[in-house]
């Protein structure tokens, strides 16, 4: 489905920039441009709707790989054809959801922290390079006066771009949000395979000591991947208090020396 989906994408993708052609080289004709305009408003809708349908899918998928492995643990137990322990995969599916939701969100914030620091950098170092060329093109007298203008516009845009880098810590985010995921999805693979004491039960011979060590298990991995997710709120409260404190004191002393000077 999600191949089909994608597919859709693609051939939606095709219609769009040929509509796109056509307005542009043939915006003389009157129904050319009636049908691409009429062409570009259906496939950016279509667009939108497939989109979501993807989204869709991908997490039916999703759920449908958690089931999996939610019962990979259930089939070592000792007892996992038991009805009564099927009562055990709905506990697990849903902890392990949560988990997922989380490890996503962090996917989320690292690759965007990641794509505007590269993004970023890679426009400081452009425009700080061409500079210095713009500045010969200037002096050759090519007779454009807005290329007057580049050698100072450049420079601007590369100060401005370096402090909004500085500013706001996107290299920092993305390793931070990396390590989340690394360690949540450990957490995750120890659960479902039941590799630690803590999580391991199917090697309990007892029915009732056995289920009682799995809710066990549950509520501990919860805990743990709650302890991880909250950590990182806690850090980065406990950056941004600071972050305000530090701008805070910086206002307050410059206010004291306008006053000083004014006095003075």
């Amino acid at each position: 489905m999600l191949l089909f989906l994608k597919l859709i994408d693609y051939l939606l993708a095709a219609v769009f920039i040929g509509a796109a052609l056509i307005i542009y080289f043939d915006s003389s004709n009157q129904q050319y441009l009636i049908v691409g305009t009429g062409a570009l408003a259906v496939t950016f809708f279509l667009f939108l709707l497939n989109r979501k349908s993807i989204e869709n899918a991908r997490k039916a998928a999703q759920k449908a790989e958690i089931e999996k492995k939610a019962e990979i643990y259930t089939s070592l137990l000792t007892h996992g054809n038991s009805l009564e322990n099927n009562t055990i995969i709905p506990a697990r599916v849903k902890a392990l959801e949560y988990c997922q939701e989380l490890i996503n969100d962090y996917k989320k914030t690292r690759n965007l922290a990641r794509n505007f620091y590269y993004v970023l950098q890679i426009a400081t170092v452009i425009l700080s390079g061409i500079t210095p060329i713009l500045v010969l093109v200037d002096k050759l007298e090519a007779g454009q006066n807005w290329l007057k203008w580049l050698p100072v516009i450049c420079p601007a845009l590369a100060s401005i771009i370096a402090s909004i880098v500085t500013s706001f810590p996107f290299q920092k985010n993305a390793v931070v949000a990396n390590t989340i995921v690394e360690l949540l999805e450990a957490e995750q693979e120890k659960f479902i395979l039941g590799i630690t004491p803590a999580y391991r039960c199917y090697d309990i011979v007892e029915e009732t000591e056995q289920q009682q060590r799995v809710s066990q298990a549950v509520e501990l991995f919860i805990n743990q991947v709650n302890n991880i997710h909250l950590q990182q709120v806690k850090q980065a409260t406990e950056q941004q208090e600071e972050k305000t404190k530090k701008t805070s004191s910086q206002e307050e002393s410059m206010s004291e020396k306008a006053k000083t000077e004014q006095l003075a």
